[in-house]
């Protein structure tokens, strides 16, 4: 019976000890280019990496501040099949200055009420051509 019990503790405590989890994945830019002129499209791409691994259908979402902190943009997609992504924004018909472009990374859907949500913020300029 002892034993039994022991076993019983052992196990409550180690499932405890896992609805504390955390899933993190986070999102890493390849090179990103910080200056651009007004009119072209800033293109930032990245993989989502969790346990230092490309990480498949880990929803993103991507958000552009602009020079006077406005909100330019704000899209979410996922990673692709290889757990890479792409993300686009035309300069056409914006201001010049320094934008801010944030990349949250909001894990997979089956650990989202476990998920650490993990940022990049990257610096542009856009200049006047």
């Amino acid at each position: 019976m002892q034993i039994n019990l022991l076993f019983l503790a052992v196990l409550l405590c180690s499932l405890v000890q896992n609805a504390n989890a955390t899933h993190i994945s986070e999102p890493i830019l390849s090179e990103p280019k910080t200056e651009y002129k007004l009119g072209e499209k800033i293109v930032l791409n990245g993989w989502v990496s969790y346990n230092d691994q490309p990480t498949a259908e880990v929803l993103l979402n991507f958000k552009v501040i602009r020079p006077d902190g406005t909100t330019a943009v704000e899209q979410s997609s996922p990673s692709d099949d290889s757990g890479h992504f792409a993300f686009e924004f035309d300069t056409n018909d914006q201001i010049h200055g320094t934008y801010q472009v944030i990349i949250t990374s909001h894990c997979l859907e089956i650990h989202r009420h476990i998920c650490t949500y993990k940022n990049k913020t990257l610096a542009v300029e856009v200049i006047e051509d």
